[in-house]
């Protein structure tokens, strides 16, 4: 069975999903790994980055994406004729060992999964609907993952910036996460933040299940030379390594490219699009690094 990792951050525009996709090209390019992304952002940015908006359309319109699947969690159909493996499209981007889990623009609806709940707790005469909830988001990803997770050596979860139930419940199925940062104050927070809330999720866990999930590491984008060289820059380093220790934060950083952002125009990562540009060597030099933390 191989690894489950979450890339994760409270704050949005800090590289999440970039940093996702490349790192799972690589993966499957460069290290011949068989490797899934998960996309569990409603932006649905991981998905475009590795398939057209058209594709995504013919997708969802034959109801082929992650939330069909958490539909037959929440309210399942008695003829559900889809598994996971039909949703699944193999490869992406024409790249053999990269596969999309595509996320959708609607993922869930809350109502429903309380209603759920609390017909579960109802009916098991539990009082304490907390456990309930809890055993639900610990479970949700971690099963409708299950069928498929023998089959790739790297299952990574694309999760959306905040902390919502997909969040919650893809840390709860990880074995570690990647937290992208950018080098500037606020990246801290968010850092925090998250470290936080993982605290918080491991508590309120442990009484039923242990949560194992440790950070791979702190990858920091968008890096800039005016910007390493700055006061602010220092200051975020200096903290950042006060909290966590040097050895958590990634050497290899992704600068500023703007070959990155050509290549979402294209729908595919930036290390097939223009495989010889600066991010593109950043990008394979992270993943030569995530592996031997691993």
């Amino acid at each position: 069975m191989g690894y489950v990792i979450a890339t994760a951050n409270m704050k949005g525009g800090v590289g999440k999903t970039t940093i996702t996709v490349n790192l799972a090209t690589c993966l499957a390019k460069n290290h011949g790994k068989r490797v899934l992304v998960l996309d569990l952002d409603s932006q649905i940015s991981a998905t475009l980055s590795l398939m057209s908006p058209l594709e995504f359309a013919k997708r969802r319109k034959h109801r082929k994406t992650f939330r069909y699947l958490i539909d037959q969690v929440i309210a399942p159909e008695p003829n559900a004729n889809l598994k996971i493996q039909d949703i699944v499209q193999s490869p992406a981007c024409n790249l053999p060992g990269l596969d999309l889990l595509p996320g959708d623009i609607d993922l869930y609806d809350e109502f429903l999964v309380s209603e759920m709940l609390h017909q579960q707790a109802v009916a098991l005469g539990e009082q304490d609907f907390e456990t309930v909830w809890n055993r639900f988001e610990r479970v949700l990803i971690n099963n409708i993952l299950k069928p498929v997770r023998e089959e790739y050596d790297f299952i990574l979860l694309d999760c959306a910036p905040g902390y919502n139930l997909m969040t919650r419940s893809a840390l709860a199925a990880s074995d570690f996460y990647i937290l992208p940062a950018k080098p500037e104050p606020l990246s801290i927070v968010g850092i925090q933040l998250l470290e936080r809330r993982i605290a918080q999720l491991k508590d309120s866990h442990e009484h039923e299940a242990k949560i194992d999930i440790k950070m791979l590491g702190i990858v920091f984008s968008m890096s800039s030379a005016n910007l390493l060289t700055g006061r602010y820059y220092k200051q975020v380093m200096h903290r950042v390594v006060e909290d966590f220790g040097v050895e958590k934060i990634c050497k290899n950083q992704i600068p500023v490219d703007v070959n990155v952002a050509k290549a979402v125009d294209s729908f595919m990562p930036v290390v097939l699009n223009s495989p010889q540009s600066p991010g593109s060597k950043a990008f394979t030099q992270l993943t030569q690094e995530l592996l031997q933390k691993l």
